[in-house]
């Protein structure tokens, strides 16, 4: 499994026959996608009225991954941690990433973050090739 990141879904769906497009629509084949939560709420905030249900749809056949106390925790040190080495990150990034390092899942994002967060060790990345 993969945790898909708002980015890809949303290069995606603006470009199917872009590289995240086949990528994602494979992954999709082979039921590799987990939706972190987050990830979910943002796609459908961001969708206009007349889209909604269809991505609601189309979104509900896939796992949704949402925090634990244990993930608030990890946040907790994890801001620690980067503040400690100059690193600053956004609440929604931090959740997403602690939601995909709770299960082991590598996080697939076209959001340069989430690699800063990787070399800190905080999050394995998926790269797409």
């Amino acid at each position: 499994m993969i945790c898909v990141d708002t980015s890809v879904w949303v290069a995606a769906l603006r470009a199917r026959d872009s590289t995240a497009g086949h990528c994602l629509d494979e992954l999709l084949d082979r039921d590799e996608v987990a939706l972190p939560v987050p990830v979910r709420m943002e796609l459908l905030s961001g969708v206009s009225r007349a889209q909604e249900p269809r991505l609601r749809r189309a979104l509900s056949g896939l796992p949704v991954l949402f925090p634990t106390g244990a993930t608030w925790h990890r946040i907790d040190g994890w801001v620690a941690r980067a503040g400690a080495r100059g690193h600053r990150f956004g609440v929604g990034d931090l959740l997403i990433a602690a939601i995909a390092a709770d299960r082991g899942l590598p996080l697939w994002s076209l959001d340069n973050d989430f690699q800063r967060m990787q070399r800190l060790g905080f999050v394995e990345t998926y790269d797409a090739g």
